[in-house]
């Protein structure tokens, strides 16, 4: 009511007296020669209800107007001029069209004027007739693409609940909806300052405002925008697509994609023509795609972006690594060959998996530009974040801070963007500091179908597209059978990346000519559309028409541009024939060509010792237990946790929180960059790291010590992550596969939840290298350990990881003095359960020093966190020390080891009970407690050494979880193996059982009890057989 009252005072003279009374501060406003000020507001004296056209919101549009008038009354429309002029020599607002006075005290111009009024009998119609127009074209703008000819089939089933008419505006009724009649078609309006569809004109009749806003926002582009809450990007965006004539493109540019069309088209028809029965997942039907992903490279490099790393799933990827990578055409098609032999270096994977990495020059930007396609497995969207991890590295290690020079580029399908969680999750990491790649181009290839499933069986909202108004990411539906329009769309979408860096979507509404794939039937289950898609004809022969029509190309050229790719497809073909042998290694996605010999072996197959010096571990401590910068105000209680880590220093003793932090220390005062991410890990979910201190007086000043340790050491960067598992664990698998030289690492919140990552562990981490010959370093903490807390916050599932190991639980492996980092290098993974800080060290700096990378999957403590025993010596972390694969009992049972009745052999944290309750029997000297601390690969001779040492005791398997579940089942048949099957090993834990742990303490300490007494009941197994 305040801009009300001011507006309609506004409208009113002043008197002398009024003015020399007015006190009031000034308004000013910025204008092209500079401030302006304005009069003070000004009282009215006739009633505002008098004048009810200034009431609502016509009298923002009324004070624009005059704000306008004041700089200059040209700015305004003539019928305004005279308006305010009436206004200000004293009519009341309402009757200031009544009857206007001459303007110049005679009678010329009034017919013109009075021509005006006579059209315009009032200013409330005047100011309702516009304000009809805004809402029209916006209107426009926000559901415009609910009409607009987007489906190259026609029978597009997007279902929207509030669609707006076929037309906004052909008839009377249509019209009505705005407030207009077909009387108003005729007549001009001044445009607002939203839209730009004028051009050079300031104002428009209303028809010519409804053309341009239908070739705006209703021919072969939809524009989803409205939803945005920055208005600086929605005028951008108006103007890429109001402006007229802005879809305009060279000869040049046009014969550019005449080519590209015709090689995308023409490499799917050779393809079906030379193995017409084999699965390739073609691309038929969004043929536009690959000029699609060019346009966007081009415009990207042209810009300054040196490394476009990309994800997508099966559909279109052979043409994609053909025509967009440049994969070599033999390298491609002798994968089709089937009795080519595979080089020994891996399980392998299909063809439209791999994954590719070139740099070439980009001949568009005349630039060079690297290209990745990642490999990835069949399960929809799982790359997504893998993609995104790569590329933050990337960014990171070549201090691109901003997203000007790496980029990604993910592909997708319609129903596995609306339909898997994944894709939510990556966009939710899209703006957090430690995760946004600033902005990624998503291009959908809409084939309006998931597989045999209609949309409407599929999603619940009208476009697939609908998950990335969440991140307020601009979407731009396109008809993919219009290559015009595609390649405009792809620009302004690396333009608005380039702009803004947020992520942009581009839906390539196009169809599937093929079911979902080349043997599949689809006329089973989608019979009308099917029908529909073999009368279609082809994007490039409809394209290839249409620019020799416009004389931009002539047949002939035409025609020759196709039988030159031909040949290149036939040359390739005859060449890829003399392939023998299939190379995995040729299709490696992420290289690191320093790292490994010239043929992608280790430089060497021995690991330095992981100790460090005495001097170096003081040091780390001492940084561990300070706040390192000025006037920062910790929390009291941090305060007592530093003074125990220095106490701990001083004493030469580090326990677990001290142990993490002297090998992310020691390596990064190396040079080796460490990055831990996870929920809650920069506090640690068991308040036991503190890596980042916060002041207590100043709100988001923090201090993390551990980047003070050098000052010429790596960066640390710990940060939460957002509450993902799927999709933060995917990103930082997608972050270690950059460099080998970094640490990093993901720590569950509690071990249970990696499950809700599954799909990463299983499809990337366990099987990656030997799909893909892609080795990865990336550290798993999960938080394990049996104590009570209930089915949900007990178990990270070792069973499941030892499930998954390669190595064979009936073959004694021969033995060489390499043998220990020789079965590392030929696992799929290592898995350890560190029963001691100095341990947790070394596993931590082994992962680094070894020669190789490989995923380790670390089982964390929870109660040993603060465990009085759960401590090490300085001494078992100096120089010349390394991780122990297995601790051997060290008490009295190994000074005597032919009286020691009974070897239990254990991992984790049961050791301290299991110590705690011989110690109470005073078993010392009958029962040995061996700590098994490398799971994976098993440590056959080492066990062999104590089994043989104990050659009188009976073995025994020791675990706190159920028997289904914990580690029994892949140890027992290993330590079988280990003594030639000349002794049974016995079980001491809990019984089978559904889920993990009991919800109940008083069953927890019955179980564990039990398990106890079964382990040191000398005579529990006598008898059995």
């Amino acid at each position: 009511m305040h801009r009300l009252r001011t507006t309609v005072s506004r409208l009113r003279p002043l008197t002398a007296a009024q003015t020399a009374q007015s006190r009031s501060p000034h308004r000013t406003l910025v204008t092209k020669g500079g401030l302006r000020t304005f009069q003070p507001a000004r009282h009215l004296n006739t009633s505002v209800a008098a004048e009810p056209f200034l009431n609502g919101t016509s009298t923002n549009y009324v004070e624009e107007m005059y704000y306008a008038w004041l700089e200059n009354p040209r700015n305004v429309h003539k019928s305004w001029d005279v308006f305010f002029r009436n206004a200000n020599a004293g009519a009341p607002p309402g009757l200031a069209y009544q009857s206007p006075p001459p303007l110049s005290g005679t009678s010329q111009g009034l017919p013109s004027v009075q021509a005006l009024v006579g059209a315009q009998p009032n200013v409330e119609k005047l100011v309702e007739d516009h304000l009809a127009v805004q809402s029209l074209i916006r209107a426009y703008q926000v559901r415009g693409h609910h009409i607009a000819k987007l489906d190259p089939l026609d029978i597009s089933c997007v279902d929207f609940d509030d669609a707006p008419p076929v037309s906004f505006v052909t008839t009377e009724d249509k019209l009505c909806l705005y407030g207009l009649a077909e009387s108003d078609l005729d007549n001009v309006f001044r445009l607002p300052t939203t839209t730009f569809i004028g051009g050079n004109e300031s104002a428009l009749p209303l028809r010519e405002i409804i053309r341009r806003l239908e070739m705006a926002y209703c021919q072969h582009i939809g524009v989803e925008f409205m939803f945005i809450n920055d208005v600086e990007q929605c005028q951008w965006i108006r103007q890429k697509f109001e402006t007229p004539g802005v879809m305009q493109f060279s000869l040049e540019e046009k014969r550019t994609l005449l080519a590209r069309m015709i090689r995308s088209t023409r490499f799917e028809e050779f393809l079906q023509r030379k193995w017409s029965s084999e699965k390739r997942f073609g691309l038929e039907g969004c043929e536009s795609l690959i000029p699609a992903l060019k346009t966007i490279i081009d415009k990207s490099s042209q810009s300054g972006v040196e490394n476009v790393i990309m994800g997508m799933p099966h559909r279109g990827r052979l043409n994609v690594l053909a025509n967009v990578i440049r994969k070599e055409l033999e390298q491609i098609f002798c994968q089709f060959e089937s009795k080519l032999e595979a080089a020994d270096e891996g399980s392998g994977d299909v063809k439209y998996h791999l994954g590719m990495y070139h740099k070439r020059m980009n001949r568009v930007s005349d630039r060079q530009i690297t290209l990745s396609l990642m490999a990835n497995p069949s399960h929809l969207e799982a790359v997504d974040p893998v993609v995104q991890g790569k590329t933050k590295a990337e960014q990171f290690y070549c201090g691109d801070t901003e997203g000007k020079r790496v980029m990604s580029i993910l592909l997708h399908g319609d129903a596995a963007f609306a339909g898997q969680g994944i894709v939510y999750e990556t966009f939710h990491l899209s703006d957090l500091p430690s995760y946004t790649t600033h902005g990624t181009v998503h291009v959908v290839v809409n084939n309006q179908i998931g597989f045999t499933t209609d949309p409407r069986m599929a999603r619940s909202s009208p476009y697939p597209t609908d998950v990335a108004r969440v991140v307020n990411a601009p979407i731009f539906h396109v008809n993919a059978d219009d290559p015009e329009a595609v390649m405009y769309v792809c620009n302004v979408a690396a333009e608005w990346r380039n702009t803004f860096h947020k992520d942009v979507v581009v839906d390539l509404v196009c169809y599937r000519r093929n079911g979902h794939n080349e043997m599949d039937e689809p006329m089973f289950t989608q019979p009308l559309m099917y029908k529909q898609i073999k009368k279609q004809k082809g994007v490039l022969k409809m394209f290839a028409e249409k620019l020799i029509t416009e004389g931009v190309v002539t047949t002939q050229a035409y025609e020759e541009e196709v039988a030159q790719y031909d040949k290149i497809c036939e040359e390739a073909y005859t060449r890829s024939k003399d392939e023998k042998i299939l190379h995995i290694k040729h299709w490696l996605d992420s290289p690191w060509p320093e790292f490994f010999k010239l043929d992608g072996q280790p430089k060497t197959m021995s690991c330095p010792p992981t100790g460090i010096s005495e001097e170096e571990l003081g040091h780390i401590g001492n940084i561990a237990a300070s706040v390192p910068v000025e006037d920062f105000t910790i929390h009291g209680g941090l305060s007592r946790i530093l003074k125990g880590r220095a106490n701990m220093v001083g004493q030469r003793v580090c326990d677990w929180a001290l142990g993490e932090y002297m090998a992310f220390g020691s390596l990064l005062k190396e040079g080796i960059h460490v990055r831990l991410s996870g929920q809650d890990v920069e506090r640690g979910t068991f308040s036991h790291r503190h890596h980042v201190l916060h002041d207590q007086n100043v709100d988001k000043r923090i201090c993390i010590p551990m980047n003070y340790i050098s000052p010429d050491q790596a960066p640390y960067t710990v940060c939460n992550s957002s509450l993902s598992e799927y999709g933060v664990l995917g990103f930082e698998l997608g972050f270690a596969m950059a460099s080998p030289n970094a640490l990093v690492l993901w720590e569950a919140q509690f071990g249970d939840f990696h499950n809700t990552a599954q799909c990463i562990i299983d499809q990337f981490i366990s099987s990656g290298q030997a799909k893909w010959v892609r080795q990865n370093g990336i550290v798993l903490l999960l938080p394990h350990g049996m104590e009570g807390m209930g089915p949900e916050h007990s178990s990270a599932r070792p069973e499941r990881f030892l499930q998954m190991c390669n190595d064979d639980p009936d073959v004694f492996p021969k033995l060489s003095e390499d043998f220990a980092v020789r079965q590392l290098y030929d696992c799929n993974w290592i898995v350890v359960n560190c029963s001691t800080p100095a341990n947790f060290f070394h596993v931590l700096r082994r992962q680094i020093l070894q020669p190789f990378r490989k995923p380790l999957i670390v089982f964390t403590p929870k109660s040993l966190l603060r465990h009085p025993e759960a401590k090490s010596s300085f001494d078992d972390m100096l120089p010349d020390t390394n991780f122990k694969r297995i601790i051997p009992d060290d008490g009295p049972a190994a000074v005597s080891p032919e009286e020691v009745k009974r070897v239990v052999f254990c991992t984790g944290k049961i050791y301290y009970e299991l110590t705690r309750e011989r110690k109470n029997r005073g078993l010392d000297d009958s029962v040995a407690v061996v700590r098994i601390e490398q799971l994976s690969p098993f440590p056959f001779d080492l066990v062999k050494a104590e089994a043989d040492l104990y050659a009188n005791a009976d073995l025994v398997w020791c675990q706190e979880e159920h028997k289904n579940q914990g580690y029994y089942d892949y140890v027992k048949p290993r330590i079988r193996t280990t003594i030639g099957r000349s002794r049974p090993v016995w079980y001491a834990g809990r019984e089978p059982a559904a889920a993990p742990a009991t919800g109940n303490k008083q069953t927890h300490l019955t179980e564990l009890q039990r398990l106890l007494d079964t382990a040191f009941d000398l005579e529990a197994f006598s008898g059995h057989v």
